[in-house]
């Protein structure tokens, strides 16, 4: 599943049409909310697609914030921060073999390793699922400076 992002009265290609999967778009859209609160909070339903968005003039204030952030450093300790957070989670229990290592995969009652977690019983946290990197940041208000206000739809 996928977050589209599109520009309402796009400058150029560019400004068109801005994409990630589920997975990078929220914590992308939470680095907006904990750096930037004050035009985050102008977008009421940025983690679903429901077309909701910012004019121009706030997707161009957003677009040079988040420049300023990936050109000063911001945004890749910000992301090297929140990796490493990630990285030092505890391992999970495996639901898909109750931390056994074996299941039944295709259902036809013969034990295999469990393909969720290697056979270790334990997997990593579901928050590691959600990646972000400073490029996204820059990517995504380079989007912002061309698209003449966004929905995500």
């Amino acid at each position: 599943m996928g977050m589209d992002v599109y520009g309402v009265n796009p400058k150029t290609a560019d400004g068109a049409y801005f994409r990630r999967n589920v997975w990078g778009w929220h914590p992308l859209w939470e680095y907006v909310e904990s750096q930037h609160p004050e035009i985050a909070q102008l977008v009421e339903h940025a983690h679903t697609n429901d077309g909701d968005g910012l004019g121009e003039e706030d997707s161009l204030r957003l677009a040079k914030l988040l420049m300023n952030d990936y050109n000063s450093g911001v945004a890749l300790e910000y992301c090297t921060n929140r990796n490493r957070e990630l990285a030092q989670l505890p391992l999970e229990p495996c639901n898909h073999c109750n931390e056994t290592g074996v299941r039944d995969i295709k259902g036809e009652g013969n034990l295999e390793t469990c393909n969720a977690c290697e056979g270790k019983g334990k997997r990593e946290s579901f928050s590691t699922w959600y990646s972000l990197e400073h490029e996204d940041i820059r990517d995504f208000a380079k989007f912002l400076y061309d698209c003449g206000g966004f929905e995500i739809c």
